[in-house]
């Protein structure tokens, strides 16, 4: 992605295949920022706010940008500069850095019209932080708490006279996190028109559904639509739901100079992979969030703190228990890899205090497992038998810590 003085433009011959971004600009103030695009066609688009730091993300087809040296790079109202540039093959993403919270007020597309082109208008308007919070997802918004400065307007005032409203029961379930990867631009894995990310939310809702029968857990979904969530905010939903367990989905593929490989693999975080596949595997997960534009290439200093490593040493023996058990539980139903368990540096599973695993379902690049990966009846078998593994850790764990109180 280029940066707010690079230049992304394709050859000459992309230029005229895909529509042109000629010229953009910035108005307003630090209450109200506008944002315009001049292009040679019109273009569908989707805009979206990611937190920590403050973003507005704007996904556009493949575009060749063609603005000014420099674009980007000067300072306006609420936006402090912006990026913009190819993310995959047929799409583009523009990244805006934001001074503080806002909320997309208004965003749009203008026809050409009285000699002037095509634009994409993007409105932006300063907000306080609970405001930001509440304009997210429900599936992002628990991961995020009101900055200090913000406490009084999350202060609701109550009338003299009005009678207290009874504060609502405190849901005590053990929270499970379930993890579609990902999502939005990243297709991840891609076989015979089919998409890792539509199957992996497929599977993740069915298992929601599954473990939400039992009425023991509550289940918290890090994304329910096709949206894209960088690793870190995926580990955020995890850490600050105090989540018992957390599980990542996936599907693999190898590339057809690495031969065949079929069956599912469940994956523990370590610091060394198991094995060759292992690495390679965590280095592509660990790469999606180049695609978001996220930089995540400095390690929270905490996680160095010694007790934060014993936290997280135990974790990991926790980890690894649930994986033998979804084993166990899974190989009754589903196809495992001839290697079913494996661990490597996955980005995702580094909650310091969440028992995390990371479920390659199977690989899209085998015909007989991308059959198994969209087959309802297959679904709904295999979400039943990782529901009995998750049930089987959890009660065995509510058990031992009820022992000890």
């Amino acid at each position: 992605m280029a940066g707010p003085g690079e230049s992304d433009a394709p050859n000459s011959v992309a230029a005229s295949t895909f529509p042109i971004a000629s010229e953009a600009r910035l108005a307003g103030d630090a209450r109200q920022t506008r944002f315009v695009l001049d292009l040679d066609r019109p273009i569908q688009f989707r805009a979206f706010t990611l937190p920590d730091p403050y973003r507005v993300i704007v996904d556009i087809p493949q575009v060749s940008f063609q603005l000014k040296a420099g674009a980007g790079a000067v300072a306006r109202g609420l936006i402090k500069t912006f990026r913009y540039g190819l993310v995959m093959p047929g799409g583009s993403r523009i990244v805006f850095d934001l001074t503080g919270p806002a909320r997309i007020a208004n965003s749009y597309v203008l026809e050409a019209a009285n000699g002037q082109p095509p634009r994409l208008v993007l409105e932006l308007e300063q907000v306080d932080r609970t405001a930001f919070v509440q304009s997210l997802s429900a599936e992002n918004r628990p991961e995020l708490k009101p900055a200090i400065t913000d406490t009084t307007a999350a202060i609701v005032p109550v009338e003299p006279g009005a009678a207290a409203k009874p504060a609502e029961p405190v849901d005590m379930r053990p929270v499970v996190v379930i993890d579609p990867g990902h999502g939005g631009l990243d297709n991840g894995t891609q076989a015979g028109g089919t998409n890792e990310k539509e199957l992996v939310l497929g599977f993740g809702l069915t298992l929601r559904d599954r473990i939400e029968k039992s009425g023991k857990y509550r289940v918290v979904m890090t994304r329910t639509d096709d949206t894209f969530i960088p690793l870190a905010d995926r580990v955020k939903v995890a850490r600050n739901q105090s989540a018992a367990l957390f599980v990542s989905i996936h599907a693999d593929a190898l590339p057809r100079r690495e031969g065949d490989a079929q069956g599912a693999t469940i994956y523990t975080l370590s610091d060394r992979a198991s094995d060759a596949e292992a690495e390679r595997l965590a280095e592509a997960e660990n790469k999606a969030d180049a695609i978001g534009g996220v930089n995540l290439t400095e390690e929270p200093t905490e996680v160095a703190d010694i007790l934060i490593e014993l936290a997280q040493r135990e974790t990991r023996t926790f980890s690894n228990r649930f994986a033998r058990l979804l084993m166990g539980e899974m190989k009754t139903t589903v196809r495992m890899h001839k290697h079913p368990l494996k661990s490597a540096g996955f980005k995702v599973l580094k909650a310091p205090d969440v028992p995390s695993v990371l479920v390659e379902l199977g690989y899209v690049s085998n015909k007989g497992d991308l059959e198994h990966l969209v087959s309802e009846n297959w679904r709904n078998r295999t979400a039943g038998a990782m529901a009995q593994a998750i049930d089987a850790f959890l009660a065995k764990r509510l058990a031992t810590a009820g022992s000890a109180n």
